[in-house]
């Protein structure tokens, strides 16, 4: 076999601007809060070959070449701006200046495309909100995750707090430990260490008290210097509005559930419905992983075509509240061995989707079978449209979903003929199209959505957070409609 010297040549000079754009990344993202990303993925805090790897992986969804070579000069151009906090997609910025005829340079045509970002447009960095973290099971820990990445990086969120059961000797000690090292997700990007005196993680430099307490009515939040802060309930515990009023304890202004909500409590999923939150609402919920799933991509699906009926059927990841041998369990299927058997159950997506996106007039059933993967489901909706298509159409419009609407943070596009579950663990998409598996005969399509149901989803939750935080930063250059 012989080496193609082109080839090689060609990868080194890439690797080398790929390194080059790292400092660049990181400067703009520490000193004035912009992230960096490539059609909707983060570039900040990645390794060289990560930054190809995205560029790569561009370039199969859009379907037209894209190389550092080329989103180079527009980050190199970013750096020259006055920018204030922002998202600014150097993929979208590459794509938009090739169909541009104007003959404007890089350099304009950035400093125009981000004009939003800049001069009396600018947006202040403003003071980090406190979040608290109400239970620290699978989303507790990955949502902390996220905000401890996110910390200084103009997302304006500041993990304070845990609160947790009382677990015996070392509890601090072994929950700081599921934090640092995770069997599905991997090891923790950064330094933990611990100080039992004081009950608290340092993460990253971030220090995080773990407040003990059995019930929400025994903790008084300002006494640990916690003020208006966001309680994020991941115990599912209480999901109707009297249950989760417990946690507007003094410190708490808002209350995010992580669990589908109950009673007249909004389910939320962001992209789709989080503009309808009520700036005085104290009570809210994220829905479930599959209601994310299947929400942005029926919505893209009714705005395009109309949707008179459909039905969901999930293949979802075994979870904690089944067994894993056989033993009693409350609900009939799910004391049977998880890693052992696939488990049918129920699912309330299906309802859900009302509460979500109450002008959708179309009717839509769901059911539920849980398989042996710990992680990453997958939703299979059958939907009924208004009109007749073809799977070509269908297919270029759910690309074009993806990379230019106002959904392309929740739904991803995936063409790899070989892809299996494992290989969306770690999606910060709400949900992932599989075009090799898309199905449209006349009116009827089948879409296979992929989800890491519990990754992508604290993605979600992070989102809403953000945006009842008032620190949902805007995204350069705008999306289509």
């Amino acid at each position: 076999m012989t080496v193609n010297d082109d080839s090689f040549t060609n990868w080194k000079i890439r690797e080398e601007i790929a390194e080059a754009m790292i400092p660049l990344i990181g400067k703009l993202h520490r000193e004035r809060d912009v992230t960096v990303l490539l059609h909707s993925r983060s570039l900040v805090n990645k390794s060289v070959v990560s930054i190809l790897k995205t560029h790569r992986f561009a370039r199969q969804i859009a379907g037209a070449e894209l190389s550092v070579t080329e989103t180079m000069p527009f980050l190199e151009a970013l750096t020259t701006l006055d920018l204030g906090p922002s998202q600014i997609d150097l993929g979208m910025l590459a794509t938009t200046y090739k169909a541009d005829d104007r003959g404007l340079s890089v350099a304009e045509f950035t400093a125009e495309a981000v004009a939003g970002a800049t001069g009396a447009n600018k947006i202040e960095r403003r003071e980090p909100r406190d979040v608290v973290l109400y239970g620290f099971g699978r989303i507790g820990r990955l949502v902390a995750r996220l905000l401890i990445e996110k910390a200084g990086s103009g997302n304006g969120l500041r993990l304070r707090a845990i609160v947790v059961r009382g677990g015996g000797a070392q509890d601090i000690v072994k929950r700081a430990s599921l934090l640092r090292r995770d069997s599905i997700h991997g090891q923790f990007q950064g330094t933990i260490t611990v100080d039992e005196e004081t009950s608290t993680i340092v993460a990253n430099g971030n220090a995080i008290k773990v407040i003990y307490a059995d019930d929400p009515s025994h903790v008084d939040y300002t006494e640990y210097g916690i003020r208006d802060a966001i309680l994020i309930d991941n115990t599912g515990k209480w999901r109707d509005r009297e249950g989760l009023s417990k946690h507007l304890r003094p410190g708490i202004e808002k209350v995010v559930l992580t669990a589908p909500g109950k009673g007249d409590v909004p389910n939320i999923v962001h992209g789709v419905n989080h503009d309808t939150i009520k700036p005085d609402e104290q009570i809210l919920s994220c829905a479930s992983c599959t209601t994310n799933a299947i929400v942005p991509p029926l919505k893209a699906m009714d705005d395009e075509y109309g949707v008179l009926r459909g039905h969901v059927e999930t293949v979802h990841s075994f979870t904690n509240d089944q067994n894993l041998l056989d033993n009693y369990h409350k609900s009939e299927r799910r004391g049977r061995s998880a890693p052992l058997n696939m488990v049918i159950t129920e699912t309330g997506a299906a309802s859900a989707v009302a509460k979500a996106l109450p002008d959708l007039k179309a009717k839509i059933s769901g059911s539920s079978i849980r398989v042996p993967v710990p992680d990453v489901s997958i939703a299979i909706l059958n939907l009924q449209l208004a009109r007749e298509t073809t799977r070509e159409e269908v297919h270029d419009y759910l690309r074009e979903v993806s990379l230019t609407s106002p959904l392309k943070r929740q739904i991803d596009f995936i063409t790899a003929p070989d892809a299996v579950s494992s290989d969306f663990i770690g999606s910060r998409h709400a949900s992932i199209v599989d075009a090799g598996a898309l199905k449209v005969d006349g009116d009827n399509a089948i879409l296979y959505l992929w989800y890491d149901n519990e990754f992508g989803y604290s993605c979600q939750v992070v989102r809403v957070v953000q945006y009842v935080s008032g620190v949902e930063y805007p995204t350069f250059p705008a999306t289509s409609v």
